[in-house]
This record gives structure tokens, C-alpha cells and sequence, in this order.
């Protein structure tokens, strides 16, 4: 049996898709909410799903059956303002399930996120050094929650372990995901991808809207990303699922930043559009943390022997476009 935190969420609910189709037992831990959040599992087979506050008693009932922790569930807005509610949920329950996973001999594979990068000063190297986390920046709250818990980790794994306890799991992955895009990320609002927001404006019969840039480096549009198609970020964590040795802190990107533009010009294409591109200011209450350029270094996944090639991002938005945004089920 498998337990998915964040199992109803974007990247997990797409997560638990494959491993139900793989014929694993699933246990989802989520909130599911008032809204429309449940169709992220309506098509798949799962065992159970449990809120938050009753993992205590799930975890003491699963003691001998759980064969694997995905721990994806987090406050992952950045604009989160609870520094409380953030350390609580990104740090503390993280720590749960570092040491849940170490008594119990079983793998702990778990999101944490580029947004721990900063403004990218300095690099963006799945560096797990000490002393290279400690140069790391991160521009929210969300970002230095999820630091806090990577940098926990390396200081845990540097300690002697004591003789009477285990002190980590056999196999552990801390996933730096980068822009993911993809279906079931529909609940997320302002904070789903830009790949999504622009099918909606198009749909619409509105432009393209994308911010302006305020570097003197970059064009308006011009502000890159690394997007990454979230079948790719499921497929890293299937390989390492089924990889047991292979443990560490890694990148989950293509390795190539691409534009707003090109973005955009891959949703006209794929809703077969004319190019109409709208510029508009960014505002100002995040210009000072905006980030013009992000690119996952991707050497530690590819040496540690994942090969698999990453989704282009044209193929990719025309995927999304087409199999699920355009349907009348656009879920996974």
C-alpha cells in the first residue's frame, strides 16, 4: 500500500492516476473541499481517502503496510502569508514522515520545490552541500519553508546515527519541481500555470495577456521558465519508486528555459489561433520578487541513470490543449 499526501492535488492527483493504473493500492491524504477537487480521483480506483489531521491515527493503524510515502501536500501558494500555518505543514509534518519512513524501512519521496532557488543568484544546482543550501535565497515564505525542511534533511543524514534507532529512510528523494502545467490543476485559480490562464483567456476571445518585462535584459514576453509537462514529473517519481537505491535531492525541470512568448505562441497553435498578445505591468507588489529566469540543472537526475527524455514544450501544451482542455472531461 501506498500513501500520496496532496493525492487529490495537481502534481499528486496525476501521481496517484498512474500508480492506480500501475495496480497499487492508494491511499490518498487530502482536503477536498466545497468545490470540484474530488474529480482529480473520480476516474481511478483508490483505497481511501483521509484528512490531514487524522494522519496520527492512519499512520499508527499502517505500521507493517505501507511500502512507500509520496509526500507531495503542502500550502504551496507563494503567496502565503502564515509563516505559522507554513512551518506546521511544509516543515513539521515533513519531519513526521522523514521519521515515520525511517522506523518503518520504507521510501520517502517528497516535493520540495525550485522556488527554494530565489532569484536564481545563485544557480539552480540540486546542490545538497551545506554549505550551498546555505547561499540559497528564497523569495516567500513558501519557498523558505520548503528550504528549512531540505536543509534539515542534510544536517539529519550528517549526524552519526545513534545504535537503537534507525535515523533515515533506505531510500529518500527531495524533488525540486520547476513550472509544472498539466490537467487537474484546475482548482488552483490564480495559482495554476500560465499554460492554463492563457487557454482561458483565448478560449474567451481575449489576448493573450502576459506581464511586461521591468529588466532592461529581457523583452516583454521574454521572461523565461523552465516548463516542465507534469506526465514528466510523474515519470521521475515512477523511476524512483522503482529505482530503490538511488536517493538525493534533484531537479525536476526539462534543463531548457523557454519564454512567455513561446509559451503563448504554443497555446495558439494548438488552439489553432492567431498570435494577439496583450503586455501588461506587472504588479508592483511582486516586482521585487519576480523571477526572469529559471533552469533546472538536470546532470544529478541523468547521473544517478534516468533517461528518459522530457516533453518539448510544444508537444506538451498541444497534449494538454487537446486531450483534456478541449474535452467535456478534462481531468486525468
Amino acid at each position: 500500500m501506498l500513501l500520496v499526501t496532496g493525492g487529490a492535488g495537481f502534481i499528486g492527483s496525476n501521481l496517484v492516476a498512474a500508480l492506480a493504473e500501475r495496480g497499487h493500492d492508494v491511499v490518498v491524504c487530502d482536503r477536498l473541499g466545497e468545490g470540484d477537487k474530488w474529480r482529480n480521483l473520480a476516474h481511478h480506483t483508490i483505497e481511501d481517502v483521509i484528512p490531514p489531521e487524522e494522519l496520527p491515527q492512519f499512520l499508527r493503524w499502517a505500521e507493517g503496510r505501507l511500502s512507500a510515502v509520496f509526500h507531495l501536500g503542502a500550502i504551496s501558494a507563494t503567496t502565503e502569508t502564515d509563516g505559522d500555518a507554513l512551518l506546521a505543514n511544509n516543515f513539521r509534518l515533513s519531519k513526521v514522515f522523514w521519521d515515520h519512513c525511517a522506523r518503518e524501512g520504507i521510501p520517502l519521496i517528497y516535493a520540495s520545490s525550485a522556488a527554494t532557488y530565489g532569484d536564481g543568484a545563485e544557480g539552480f544546482d540540486d546542490d545538497a552541500s551545506a554549505e550551498y543550501l546555505a547561499r540559497l535565497r528564497p523569495l516567500n515564505g513558501y519557498g523558505w519553508s520548503k528550504h528549512l525542511f531540505d536543509r534539515w534533511v542534510m544536517r539529519r543524514l550528517a549526524k552519526d546515527a545513534p545504535p537503537d534507532e534507525s535515523w533515515a529512510p533506505p531510500q529518500w528523494a527531495g524533488l525540486k519541481f520547476f513550472n509544472v502545467y498539466g490537467p487537474n490543476e484546475y482548482h488552483k485559480g490564480g495559482q495554476a500555470s500560465v499554460a492554463w490562464h492563457l487557454f482561458g483567456q483565448l478560449s474567451r476571445g481575449e489576448p493573450a495577456r502576459l506581464f511586461q518585462s521591468h529588466h532592461p535584459d529581457y523583452a516583454d514576453g521574454g521572461q523565461l521558465r523552465d516548463f516542465i509537462w507534469v506526465g514528466d514529473c510523474v515519470d521521475v517519481m515512477l523511476w524512483l519508486l522503482d529505482h530503490p537505491k538511488v536517493s538525493g535531492l534533484f531537479n525536476v525541470g526539462t534543463g531548457k528555459a523557454r519564454s512567455f512568448a513561446d509559451l503563448a505562441r504554443a497555446v495558439f497553435a494548438a488552439m489553432d489561433k492567431p498570435e494577439n498578445i496583450s503586455y501588461v505591468p506587472a504588479p508592483e507588489a511582486i516586482r521585487d520578487k519576480y523571477q526572469y529566469f529559471t533552469e533546472a540543472k538536470m546532470a544529478r537526475l541523468r547521473t544517478a541513470g534516468y533517461g528518459k527524455p522530457f516533453t518539448d514544450l510544444e508537444e506538451g501544451v498541444a497534449r494538454y490543449v487537446k486531450d483534456y482542455l478541449t474535452q467535456s472531461d478534462p481531468y486525468r
